[in-house]
């Protein structure tokens, strides 16, 4: 069983809540746009950390950390990207990917829209965790934790850090 910290579109900007709240995980995965080295060595400080690189990521996260993710975690395929799009709306990219073998689970960022769909078109359930930084449109910055365990997908919470102009410490 292990427990997952799900963070998108930090920005470079990374709390203490949120490092507080992922200590109890096992594993970190960020959806992309993390921002700078720091934020992901901070993460990676506490767990172990798989990302990948978002658009606004420069060469030093983009030589670190790939496009694309793909795994199993216990026995659930996971595929992670940062533009993805969601059900119905997947890019070009992603939509190929699936065709070939859709993951049981799937997770990006970029939107900094929270969402979890299932999806019954290819039954991988969808998750984009929001974003955790202060940079973008969201009003309201958001992470997500949930539990795999063999391969089942359970225990799945939302966490609201408040305004993003409002720092909760």
């Amino acid at each position: 069983m292990k427990r997952i910290g799900l963070i998108s579109d930090t920005h470079g900007y990374m709390d203490d809540r949120i490092l507080e709240l992922f200590s109890e995980c096992d594993e970190i995965w960020h959806a992309g746009d993390i921002g700078d080295l720091l934020t992901a060595d901070k993460l990676n400080a506490i767990k172990p950390l798989r990302a990948v690189s978002g658009n606004i990521d420069g060469s030093d996260l983009r030589h670190q950390y790939p496009d694309n993710l793909r795994f199993f975690c216990e026995d659930v395929d996971v595929f992670i990207t940062h533009i993805g799009g969601y059900p119905g709306k997947y890019a070009p990219d992603v939509r190929l990917e699936f065709i070939q073998k859709a993951p049981k689970l799937f997770i990006c960022g970029h939107s900094h829209i929270l969402k979890v769909i299932y999806d019954d078109k290819y039954q991988c359930l969808h998750i984009n965790p929001g974003a955790a930084g202060i940079q973008g449109f969201h009003q309201v910055r958001t992470i997500i934790r949930f539990t795999i365990d063999q391969s089942a997908i359970k225990d799945l919470e939302v966490i609201e850090l408040g305004q993003k102009g409002i720092i909760s410490m």
